[in-house]
């Protein structure tokens, strides 16, 4: 169905932070070959200001931190991206902010590199498009699968009408489920505190008070946040006292008095591993190997669906695995018992995850500490158990020290080889669309194994444990109410039979985003319309240019979607230079396919023309940059 000529093309953003600033990047430096100098209204729909949106925008706190060095985050193309569209280099936040590449900016100063990106791509639209800016919530779409759709916004009462809608909405609130509702009406009955899961930044932390302990359920990189403002936040600072020669001083914390102290705890125990503190130089592990494009259309071609467990996660264990050895035999020959030749031979024909590939790694690698054990790895305190509260701290201190000094070890360079092998793993994954974890564990383990906190915040996690602060819990901790003393208990597996009773119970981590318990209505509407879900909960999308499927798998021809609410997520970090930049390939792609179609509306005799081709494979990273 046609557009009546009296309307002007036009296409729906919604969601204008990274991802949807990363989108229209494409749509402007594609749009001259694919639409030429035809009128076009593009609408923004974001309650936030475009560029960094909700979470990177610039009035939060300093003090909170990127997880990226500012040499590693770029939002533009280079060679290394498989792309039809053309190439735009553009310079990294370190380049655009004048900033030791080194160093972790702060939040705000990234948001002020998201809104220069914004402003330069709008800029590269020709004037022949006009761009709308709604600051304000999409609802819902409506309309037929063939004709112009409708968006409707909060406030508005004539929606927008476009001829195809892009949802690049980021992180999401999520309505409570079942058992958050449980926790935050026992917290109400007896005048307790309780933070559902939430964006740190956005969550009221004036309701916990000083002094007091806090339960806190989650050590990744929310916990770190929450940390962060309620120490500095509440005025205490850092102290770094003089080293005795042989090393650095350590470093102390000066509190203000104004810190609730807080009992973290998680299903591992530990907070995510340290970013690693050294570049890798000499020969990389040629990747991928055991799960490439190759393997990947094996999984494709097999009838029914997917299971991660059963048929991903042993060939990417067998992926890991020969990153780490690669490295180990190149770097480390010394550290090792059979020629890498004669290991590489047996490496490869022995089945993933099998007694063989075991016993050729007992023989080859002498030290159980230089071989790779990802299961253990995922469960750092299996099997250990603490007599006394103070056995325990004094565990997890000595095991976060341990990380801190590999991390910033280039004796252990294997670590930054599986690094570079996880996102080559992540980009083949987008592939497959919905992986069949239904738990997310995947997401969660590349998370905590290669996105975690920089090296200096895990330093000040030991000094505010030192200074009484922060207790940890242990692993696999368990929440339960107590009603006779109205108050929230907590246990775990690493100290049997003890319980830390709080007032208040925070829980450290964003919500899931399923489309079920979603707080977007957009999306809500979009799944009650048929757009199908993932045992996960994600949306699906085509894998190829960002269609929603709808629960017969047919793509929808006008809506598509990006970002972490889709199957077609990538890692969520930033985009590294020089790594072949899957989040920018699935950009490029889902605006060419845009703009073709925008253009055979406007031009019927155009539609017999070839759509512009584009690969549904992304290519991964030949060389992943190191891990800084």
């Amino acid at each position: 169905m046609n557009r009546p000529a009296t309307e002007r093309p036009a296409i729906v953003v919604v969601g204008a932070g990274p991802r949807g600033t990363g989108f229209l990047e494409r749509l402007a430096a594609n749009l001259p070959e694919l639409y030429g100098d035809r009128p076009l209204d593009l609408h923004l729909v974001d309650p936030h200001p475009p560029g960094g949106g909700r979470i990177w925008r610039t009035s939060q706190s300093p003090l909170l931190w990127m997880n990226s060095q500012a040499e590693d985050v770029t939002m533009f193309t280079d060679e290394t991206v498989t792309l039809d569209g053309p190439v735009r280099p553009g310079p990294t936040l370190a380049e655009w902010a004048g900033l030791d590449g080194r160093t972790f900016p702060s939040r705000p100063q990234q948001g002020a590199y998201l809104r220069w990106v914004y402003e330069r791509a709008r800029a590269e639209l020709p004037a022949t498009v006009t761009v709308h800016e709604h600051p304000t919530t999409a609802l819902r779409v409506t309309g037929p699968r063939d004709g112009r759709q409708r968006v409707w916004l909060d406030g508005h009462a004539v929606p927008l009408t476009a001829d195809l809608v892009v949802l690049a909405l980021g992180h999401l609130e999520a309505r409570p489920d079942p058992r958050q509702r449980e926790l935050g009406d026992f917290a109400a009955r007896h005048g307790l505190v309780h933070l559902p899961p939430d964006f740190t930044a956005d969550s009221d932390l004036s309701a916990l008070p000083a002094a007091e302990p806090v339960l806190v359920r989650g050590f990744g990189l929310a916990f770190i946040d929450l940390m962060v403002l309620l120490t500095e936040g509440r005025g205490g600072g850092y102290e770094e006292t003089a080293g005795d020669g042989t090393g650095p001083g350590r470093l102390v914390y000066r509190p203000s008095g104004r810190e609730p102290v807080l009992h973290v705890g998680s299903r591992r125990g530990v907070p995510y591993h340290s970013k690693i503190g050294y570049e890798l130089d000499g020969e990389r592990p040629p990747l991928p190997r055991f799960f490439g494009p190759a393997e990947v259309d094996a999984l494709l071609a097999r009838p029914g669906a997917v299971d991660f467990r059963r048929d991903v996660w042993p060939l990417v264990d067998k992926e890991l695995g020969w990153a780490h050895y690669h490295r180990l035999f190149s770097a480390h020959p010394e550290r090792t018992a059979l020629a890498w030749a004669d290991f590489e031979e047996r490496y490869a024909a022995a089945p993933p995850r099998s007694p063989e590939l075991d016993a050729l790694v007992a023989a080859a690698v002498p030290d159980p500490a230089d071989r790779l054990d990802l299961d253990g790895l995922d469960h750092p305190l299996a099997g250990v158990r603490h007599s006394s509260d103070q056995s325990l701290q004094d565990g997890l201190r000595a095991y976060i020290t341990a990380d801190l000094d590999r991390r910033h070890d280039p004796a252990h360079s294997s670590d930054l080889a599986v690094f570079g092998a996880v996102l080559s793993v992540y980009g083949q994954l987008l592939r497959l669309g919905d992986i069949g974890d239904p738990g997310n564990w995947w997401h969660g383990f590349f998370s905590y194994l290669a996105s975690g906190p920089p090296g200096p915040r895990l330093r000040q996690l030991l000094a505010l444990s030192e200074a009484g602060l922060v207790r940890f819990l242990g692993a696999d901790v368990t929440v339960e109410t107590d009603e006779e003393r109205g108050v929230f208990r907590a246990s775990s597996a690493s100290l049997p039979g003890e319980w830390t009773e709080a007032r208040a119970l925070v829980e450290a981590r964003l919500p899931d985003p399923t489309l079920e318990l979603t707080g977007s209505p957009l999306l809500r509407a979009l799944y009650e319309a048929g757009a199908q879900a993932t045992e996960a909960g994600l949306l699906a999308v085509d894998p190829g240019d960002g269609r929603v499927l709808d629960r017969e798998g047919r793509p929808h021809p006008r809506h598509f979607a990006l970002g972490p609410h889709t199957t077609a997520r990538a890692g969520g970090a930033f985009t590294r230079p020089r790594t072949g930049g899957f989040a920018f390939a699935q950009n490029d792609r889902t605006a060419r396919t845009a703009l073709a179609l925008l253009r055979d509306l406007s031009c019927p005799s155009s539609a017999a023309e070839p759509a512009p081709a584009h690969e549904s494979e992304p290519r991964p990273a030949s060389e992943p940059v190191p891990a800084g």
